[in-house]
C-alpha cells in the first residue's frame, strides 16, 4: 500500500493554498504515497452565520454548535469547503472523493461538553471507508462531523479529528499545514525554524513571547494530537512549492512536535 500522509488543512490556510500544493498532493497520489486530508472550515462557518443574521457564539475559542449552528456548519463543511478541496485536487490533475465522518459511520462520537452544545468527543474512527478510497486511488477528502449511536450528528474540532484518523491509519505522523514555515526563533538577529519541541519546550516559548498569536492555537492543537497513537506532528508552510513532495520523502523541513524526551539533539 505504500507510505501514507495525513494532512490537515485549517479552513483559513485552504483559501489561500496555491495550485502548486494540489500539484504536489497529485504527484504523490500517483507515485507510492497514499494522502488523506482532513479539513477545517471555521471562517466560512463564522461568514455564512453572520450573513444569515446568526451571530457566531465561542466560549474559551471554542464554538458553540447549537441547532441552527450545526446546520449551517453540515452545510459549509459538506457542501461547499470539502468540494472545493475535491475540485481543486481533480483540476490539477488527481482523483479525489469528498466524505465527511458521518459516512460509514467513520468518526463515531458521544456529545462533549454540554454547554458548547452539538460538538462531538471521538471514540472511535472506523477506517475501512478511507482505506477503501484510498486502496481506489482516491485521496480522501474528509470534513470534521461525526454521529453517535442514535445517528444525532456533531461538530468535531478538525485537528482532533485528523489526529485520530491518523492514528486509526496507524500513521506516525500528522502533518498540519500552515501559513508559515514552521515555529520561528530569533538567533543572532535571524529568525529561524525550530526543527523539534516537545510539550516543555513550547510552553517556555509561550512564556517568553516567542511563540506567540495565531502559532499558539496551531501548536496547542498539535500537542493535542499527540498520544492518539501519533507520534509527532509536523507544521509546514503549505505555500512553499514541493513542500510535501520534501516530506513523504523524510526531508527535514517545518517544526516536529514529539512527545516529552523524544527531541533528537543535533
Amino acid at each position: 500500500m505504500g507510505n501514507q500522509l495525513v494532512i490537515k488543512c485549517g479552513g483559513s490556510t485552504l483559501e489561500q493554498l496555491p495550485a502548486s500544493f494540489y500539484e504536489d498532493l497529485t504527484a504523490l497520489q500517483q507515485g507510492e504515497t497514499n494522502v488523506v486530508i482532513v479539513h477545517g472550515g471555521g471562517p466560512a462557518i463564522s461568514n455564512t452565520l453572520k450573513q444569515m443574521g446568526i451571530e457566531p457564539h465561542f466560549i474559551d475559542g471554542l464554538r458553540v454548535t447549537d441547532a441552527p449552528t450545526l446546520k449551517v456548519a453540515k452545510m459549509v463543511l459538506i457542501g461547499d469547503t470539502n468540494k472545493q478541496v475535491v475540485t481543486s485536487i481533480q483540476q490539477a490533475g488527481g482523483r479525489a472523493a469528498g466524505i465527511s465522518g458521518i459516512d460509514g459511520k467513520t468518526i463515531q462520537v458521544t456529545q462533549g461538553p454540554e454547554h458548547l452544545g452539538f460538538v462531538g468527543e471521538i471514540q472511535r474512527v472506523e477506517p475501512t471507508l478511507i482505506e477503501a478510497l484510498s486502496g481506489a486511488g482516491m485521496i480522501p477528502v474528509i470534513a470534521p462531523l461525526g454521529v453517535d449511536e442514535t445517528g444525532q450528528v456533531y461538530n468535531i474540532n478538525a485537528d482532533t479529528a485528523a489526529g485520530a484518523v491518523a492514528g486509526a491509519l496507524g500513521v506516525g505522523q500528522l502533518v498540519m499545514v500552515t501559513d508559515v514555515p514552521g515555529v520561528m526563533q530569533e538567533i543572532d538577529g535571524v529568525k529561524q525554524v525550530l526543527p523539534q519541541l516537545d510539550r516543555i519546550q513550547i510552553e517556555a516559548l509561550i512564556a517568553d513571547g516567542v511563540i506567540y498569536g495565531g502559532m499558539i492555537p496551531k501548536v496547542r492543537a498539535a500537542l493535542d494530537a499527540l498520544g492518539q497513537q501519533v507520534e509527532e506532528v509536523l507544521i509546514i508552510n503549505g505555500y512553499e512549492p514541493g513542500i510535501l513532495r520534501r516530506v513523504a520523502a523524510g526531508d527535514a523541513v517545518g517544526t516536529k512536535i514529539v512527545a516529552e524526551g523524544k527531541v533528537e539533539h543535533a
